[in-house]
């Protein structure tokens, strides 16, 4: 199971989640049909994906704008519990963590592939 966290641009509050079962390939962008869909001009379409590879997890970056960690550009990443990372320089900021995660305000989305 993998959690896909929104958080608020200058606060780093949680503003939504999805949650992930047995979902191999998770894409991440404006278009309607990805998993998780963030309404911001400066995200592609198809702006990235979380690929699960048995127990791991890697982002690969697929936008000419960018996805960031600590403010250099990817390509892919191994993604390690808790990492935060940025969809274009000055766009939305993801937080993706191992496990469920729930808000008590906000919007929770459980995604099950099964």
């Amino acid at each position: 199971m993998i959690t896909v966290l929104l958080l608020h641009p200058s606060q780093f509050t949680l503003v939504q989640s999805w949650v992930f079962e047995n979902e191999p390939v998770i894409r991440i962008g404006r278009a309607t049909d990805n998993q998780v869909v963030l309404y911001s001009a400066v995200v592609s379409r198809r702006h990235a994906e979380l690929r699960g590879a048995g127990r791991s997890w890697e982002m690969v970056n697929l936008s000419a704008n960018g996805t960031y960690l600590d403010g250099k550009p990817i390509s892919q990443l191994p993604v390690v519990d808790g990492v935060i990372v940025r969809l274009a320089s000055s766009g939305p900021q993801l937080q993706i963590r191992f496990g469920a995660i729930t808000l008590k305000q906000g919007m929770t989305k459980t995604i099950r592939n099964s």
